[in-house]
Parts: C-alpha cells; structure tokens; sequence
C-alpha cells in the first residue's frame, strides 16, 4: 500500500500553522502476499522480538479462549501469551505465561481477565537481560491499569516481577499499550498510553461525550537496565478528531536516515474506525506530524486491525484484527506483514 505524496500533502495542516522542516513518510507493504493470517486463536496486541534466528511474539491475556480445546493454554489463565517462529511466517502458541506473577503493585484477581494483563512489549538491556514492560490492573481500583517491568535470562520467561510500576499517572485515568524501544546511540525508551479514555464521559470507548479527556501517548527515557525511568515523560501525540476517542498502542522505529516513525491506533478498537496509522518526526521527542492509516477495515477483508508492532529492524510488523464483521470485541488473532518507509524531504511552513 503506497500513499501518493499528493494525498499526504492533502493531510497537511491548514494555512497559518508553522511546522519546522519535516521529512515526510511514505509507508507500503512489501512482498507478493503482503498480509499473512499467522494465529488463529485470540492474540491480541501482539509485540515482537527477534533473538538471533528466533522470533517470539508476546501478547495480553488469553481469558477470552478459556476453554476452547483448539487455543494453546486455554485451560488456565495466562497473564502474557508467547509465541514462537523460526522464520516468522510458521507461529507456534507456546501455551507458557512469560508473566506468571504480576508486581505487588498490580491486582492479579482484577475479574474474568486475572490482573488484566494487557500489550507485552519485550526488549533485552545493555546487559543482556529481558526487559518485559506491561499494563495491569491496579491493587485498589482495577477499572485503571499503570505499566510495570519484569525481568528474565531468556526471552520465553518466566519473568520476574518488579514491585513498584514504571508509569502510573491514576489522576490521569492510568497508563496502558507500553512498548520499548532501543535508539542507534544505545539510549533505551519506553513509549506508552495515558489511558484518559478509562476516566471519559461516555460515548465510544468510554470518551466521545463532552468533555473529551486526553489520550497522549507518552516517551520515557529509561536507563540503560531499560527499566529505570530518566527524567520526565513527554509528550508524543494525542488524539484529536479525526481519530475519535483516542489514540494508543504505540511503537517507535528509526528510520536508515535517522528519522522517526511512530505506529499507533486510532479510534475505538471495537468499532469499524479502528486502524492501524503513523505520524514522523525529525526528532525522537517530535514534534510529530501524523499520517496514514496504513490498515484499516476492509483491508484484506479484515475487521478493526490495531495494536501493531513494527519490529526493530523497521520491517517486519505484527497486528491484530478480526474477519470482517463485528466480532473485534471477541477474537483478535495474529497477522504479520513487512513493510518499508520511504523517506521524502518536505518543507511545510505557514
């Protein structure tokens, strides 16, 4: 799928808004079948990893195939779902918990989904440890979820709990969708979701009556452990109305030319608007122009897909989505597809 730079330039904002100089990102699919249905059963939020020749995909709980005899590990709850492939195109559901005890901090009987754990995202420190970075429910108001950190010597887990979180801003409706990410100078970052939706008015996704709360997405340093914050968060994006309720699910890659592409969803992932979009920046802490969608339902027959996560090498991309129907809100399974980015130099100025 490739945008023309005439309908990226449609998007620019209107006259009278100074930007600095940009590049501009063209983003298009690669290979003959560029979406591939990888698993079957529920597998939502789906992060990547790759460990020599080994992928691994880790995803949010599995209360949704409890049960079902056709779904590895659906006889228990399992906090973080793993999954495996040589070669990324044959995935096996491991059936293990990556995570299968939450932080002090976390509720692990928050309801039907145990600690609600949601959106692993796995990445090794500068020592050479795995750094699991998720979202749980909170020990004294599980309708709020803050992000944790959890250590392991092998990717697969299990991993060890950290008892104090790593985000938590409760007055702003918690925190959700962390993803990590490893910057060419050796800098390590986290990315995550002010979750504003979970404290809305009402409406899709709980925050499209007035007043509207923010949903920013947020960028933490993080030492090199990749697990001990650095300063402040800041400030990538947040929603506006084009994309409906919110923004999340964030992922963060570096471009061959040192640019910065930033991977999100918009809208309500049980909704038709759910997508799969982008914005870039010439700068890790922006400011970042949005773009796209780059999937969004109808695209290869798929229903809702989101929560991708562009690999480290900015070419291989995990996502969910359901057939076409309303059925989201019920079985999000796995796809992959490689991508490229092009690069464009783009002056917008008022």
């Amino acid at each position: 799928m490739l945008f023309s730079t005439s309908a990226l330039l449609a998007l620019l904002p209107a006259a009278g808004f100074a930007l600095p100089t940009q590049f501009d990102a063209k983003v298009k699919t690669t290979g003959s079948t560029h979406i591939k249905f990888a698993i079957s059963q529920d597998f939502a939020d789906p992060s990547l990893l790759q460990d020599g020749s080994q992928w691994y995909a880790f995803a949010s709980n599995n209360h949704k195939t409890l049960g079902n005899p056709a779904a590895s590990g659906s006889d228990r709850l399992i906090n973080v779902q793993v999954a495996r492939s040589p070669d990324f195109n044959s995935w096996t559901v491991t059936g293990s918990d990556a995570l299968p005890v939450v932080g002090a901090w976390a509720d692990p009987n928050a309801g039907s989904q145990g600690a609600a754990v949601w959106a692993p995202s796995v990445i090794q420190n500068a020592n050479g440890q795995f750094v699991l970075h998720y979202s749980a429910a909170v020990r004294g108001d599980t309708s709020k979820h803050c992000i944790g950190a959890a250590t392991a010597n092998n990717p697969a887990g299990p991993y060890t709990p950290r008892a104090t979180p790593l985000a938590c801003p409760l007055d702003q409706g918690g925190a959700i969708d962390s993803s990590a990410f490893k910057d060419v100078d050796g800098t390590y970052y986290v990315t995550y979701k002010v979750d504003g939706n979970s404290i809305g008015h009402g409406g899709s996704c709980g925050n499209t009556v007035a007043p509207i709360a923010p949903t920013p997405i947020m960028l933490r340093k993080l030492a090199s452990d990749a697990l001990t914050p650095v300063g402040g968060p800041i400030e990538m994006i947040d929603r506006s109305q084009l994309d409906g309720p919110l923004v999340e699910a964030p992922s963060l890659v570096r471009t061959s030319s040192g640019k910065y592409v930033l991977f999100f969803s918009s809208n309500c992932f049980a909704s038709s608007n759910y997508d799969v979009t982008y914005a870039f920046a010439d700068r890790i802490t922006g400011p970042y122009v949005k773009r796209g969608p780059m999937l969004m339902t109808g695209t290869d027959n798929l229903y809702s897909p989101g929560g991708a996560d562009v690999a480290a090498d900015g070419v291989h991309v995990a996502f969910h989505a359901g057939n076409v129907g309303p059925n989201n809100a019920n079985w999000r399974s796995m796809y992959t597809m490689s991508i490229t980015i092009d690069d464009v130099r783009q002056v917008v100025s008022s």
